[in-house]
């Protein structure tokens, strides 16, 4: 991957690449989830609840990351291993390997495909009965002969073992080949040896184990896990407009009848209620979004927009910005922490930040508050049914009350009572003839 981050925490749509693999056993059914970390335990907060850890002391290969785990594996149990760069992989999937696994009562089932370039995937051999005798590693010149190099049918790294057949199998491998590693393909080998049976399980689609080795591998599977996502949106009663253009994390939650429009992207907990309208280059992020809500051409971060209000275009709402029901953000709004008021509008051009707005108001065009005295910030309350005329300053910390008014260009620095206008600016004073003047 050529970078600082470790690959397997590179993000996908929304989820670090080790948390989609994780997922798919879960949803699978799998009783306990163990992932191999190495000894800098650098996975360690980004794996959901639950997930225990075994770690590999030194990166000896799959059959040693494999031993690692060993002491934490159910003799008793089937055992599906999978490697943490295989984001596609789904449950459907999982499940049907282990049906197939536990259906031929075998020690191990390999999940297969066939590959017109295999590259450097392990050849399968098989016996003449079809079971699988070993696999011939092809990472380097040496693991695999000339003819088993023409075999197209490949391991795809995802196996299901019996757990105490595996366990045993691990205790006889050893690193003699051209990497000096130990490879898991070797124990099944070992478990014929034993009388075991060792069958394989073509998985068919070779997108559901592609891995990801570098920034390409990743890009092919963010765009086959994007399509994926957007597909189930759509059959779930999601109206995507363009999903070539579209990007929404596997995170996001959407209803029904909402639309969403090209160029929008939705990302990490972001959650949209139904028939609600995501506009053009819209886009959201960890932003609760209600239902009949329109967002027009507009940026959400950390934001909550309640039923009916409307947003944009070119709106800013950053974390913690909250509009209730019908209220309204207009063109060039900024909100920040702040509380706008049901039937509140902020129709244009103003910042407010730090602020309680209540119900029914009407904030005029330029209006800001200025929530920051150098040092620290402070608060902005405005009361319900509330009118302000174009071009008003809070100095916060100031009150507002209810029904009151303010002129154009006011500053207001002082609490305004309830009902009450707030007039701030100095006097106009026109000076006759001034043009002619100056032209003199």
């Amino acid at each position: 991957m050529r970078s600082a981050v470790p690959k397997v925490l590179h993000p996908l749509c929304g989820r670090p690449l080790i948390a989609w693999p994780v997922q798919a056993a879960r949803d699978a059914g799998a009783g306990r989830v163990i992932v191999v970390d190495n000894p800098r335990r650098r996975l360690g907060g980004h794996l959901p609840e639950g997930v225990e850890v075994a770690i590999q002391e030194e990166p000896k290969g799959t059959g040693d990351a494999v031993a690692a785990a060993a002491s934490l594996l159910d003799p008793t149990a089937t055992v599906v291993v999978i490697n943490g760069d295989v984001a596609l992989l789904t449950a459907e999937a999982i499940e049907a390997l282990v049906e197939a696994h536990e259906g031929a009562r075998a020690a191990a089932t390999m999940a297969t495909m066939v590959l017109d370039e295999p590259g450097t995937y392990g050849r399968v051999i098989r016996d003449g009965d079809g079971l699988v005798l070993r696999v011939a590693e092809a990472k380097t010149a040496g693991d695999a002969t000339a003819e088993e190099l023409k075999i197209r049918e490949v391991n795809t790294g995802v196996y299901a073992f019996d757990g105490g057949a595996l366990v045993a199998a691990l205790a006889t491998i050893d690193s003699d080949n051209a990497q000096g590693e130990l490879y898991l393909p070797d124990v099944l080998p070992a478990m014929r040896s034993a009388g075991r049976v060792v069958v394989a399980h073509p998985i068919g689609d070779p997108d559901l184990t592609h891995g990801v080795d570098d920034r390409i591998d990743l890009a092919y599977a963010q765009q086959v896990a994007q399509r994926r996502i957007l597909e189930e949106h759509m059959r779930n009663g999601v109206t995507i407009v363009d999903p070539g253009s579209t990007r929404i994390d596997a995170t996001v939650s959407i209803g029904r009848d909402t639309v969403i429009e090209p160029f929008a992207q939705l990302k990490g907990a972001t959650t949209i209620g139904s028939d609600t309208h995501i506009g053009a280059m819209s886009t959201l992020i960890d932003s609760q979004i209600g239902d009949g809500v329109t967002i027009l051409h507009s940026h959400l971060t950390g934001a909550r927009v309640d039923d009916g209000a409307t947003v944009g275009p070119f709106a800013y709402l950053r974390p913690d910005a909250h509009l209730h029901p019908n209220a309204k953000a207009g063109t060039f709004v900024e909100i920040k922490n702040s509380e706008i008021g049901a039937g509140t509008k902020v129709p244009h051009l103003s910042y407010i930040g730090d602020a309680d707005i209540g119900e029914g108001t009407n904030i005029g065009a330029g209006n800001v508050t200025a929530n920051y005295d150098g040092r620290n910030k402070h608060r902005t309350t405005i009361g319900s049914n509330v009118k302000t005329s174009v071009d008003t300053t809070f100095v916060a910390p100031v009150t507002v009350g209810d029904r009151a008014y303010t002129g154009a260009g006011t500053v207001v620095t002082l609490d305004v009572p309830p009902g009450a206008l707030a007039i701030s600016r100095g006097r106009q004073k026109n000076i006759e003839g001034y043009a002619d003047r100056k032209e003199r």
